[in-house]
């Protein structure tokens, strides 16, 4: 976001001026800004938001989530919560069950023997095991078919859910949803039918004195998927379906009825980008992994975003970068 220069008005000298309004402009390049003194908050609760690992057997994957996470636990301020925004294995919609279990065997074992503090976490389309039945072998009958296996591995509640904790509530939203008959592995994004009826009951259950951050792998809104858009023969802007949700001007509308959701969360595309919509700001939080352990992906590093929440509903979201030097493509 850009900040105007500021100019002292007659009879201000310029150091004074600059000394009075810092803290001002400091103010406006967090989100969720609060105009009050710093001193009069207390900051309530440290989030690291981890997104898009993809954890596999090459590329040194396992060693790169190892990493981060003690990159995390090393902050001389260490969070209170991660969350973790989907993804979490390189990819089962369209790998067989040992590949599968591979993947998320490396999962749990690197976040046992890494990670203390506690997590939660959200569905990715790259956590849905079998959608592609031809590749994947799955006849969709298996017991742990689709979402099932993610929900269990990360024990999940269901797969979507909310909480609140240190004051502030938490929405835990599952965008991805089939976008054909499910077995051809593609997918879209928007809220299906019985969870939009539970999050409109559940954001109208919240105090409207108690801040609420909301969090979902594939962006609701996102402008980043323009960025690198695809002509279509008629010279229009193509969006790649799943990319970014198909009902965000529903979403929103029904958002901004409560001036007490302060932020959504996000990852899936992989880059670091913050919007705001009728006064909702949006953080798409890179990746763990950046170009899927390869890199940089289109100019960002593998990173995390920490969130911090404050008592009287601000916040502030900044990515962070934890050094990894990814394995030289062969």
């Amino acid at each position: 976001m850009h900040i105007p220069a500021l100019t002292p008005p007659q009879g201000f000298d310029r150091r004074s001026f600059l000394k009075m309004t810092g803290g001002l402009a400091a103010a406006f390049a967090a989100g969720g800004t609060s105009f009050g003194k710093p001193s009069e908050r207390n900051r309530v609760l440290r989030v690291a938001h981890i997104t898009d690992i993809h954890v596999q057997p090459e590329r040194r994957a396992p060693e790169g989530l190892a990493s981060c996470l003690k990159h995390i636990q090393s902050l001389q301020d260490k969070p209170d919560l991660i969350l973790s925004g989907g993804d979490h294995v390189m990819d089962s919609v369209r790998q067989t069950r040992d590949r599968t279990k591979t993947q998320w065997d490396i999962w749990t074992n690197v976040l046992k023997a890494e990670n203390s503090i506690p997590v939660k976490s959200c569905i990715g389309n790259h956590d849905i095991w079998g959608w592609e039945k031809d590749k994947s072998g799955a006849t969709g009958n298996e017991p742990d078919f689709g979402k099932k296996w993610a929900i269990d591995a990360l024990g999940l509640p269901n797969r979507y859910y909310s909480f609140t904790q240190a004051g502030w509530h938490f929405i835990t939203l599952d965008g991805v949803q089939p976008a054909g008959p499910v077995g051809d592995g593609s997918h879209s994004a928007y809220l299906d039918e019985e969870q939009l009826d539970w999050f409109k009951r559940d954001l109208a259950s919240v105090p409207k004195t108690t801040p609420i951050l909301i969090w979902s792998h594939v962006p609701i809104v996102s402008a980043l998927p323009i960025t690198n858009p695809r002509p279509t023969l008629t010279g229009n802007i193509y969006i790649e379906e799943g990319h970014v949700h198909s009902d965000a001007g529903v979403i929103v509308n029904e958002l901004a009825q409560y001036p007490n959701v302060k932020a959504c969360l996000s990852g899936h595309l992989h880059q670091v980008e913050q919007i705001e919509i009728k006064g909702i700001n949006f953080h798409c939080n890179g990746a763990v992994c950046g170009g899927w352990w390869k890199g940089k992906n289109r100019g960002f590093d593998e990173g995390f975003a920490l969130v911090d929440l404050y008592d009287d509903g601000s916040y502030e979201c900044r990515y962070e970068t934890y050094g990894w030097v990814a394995e030289p493509p062969k």
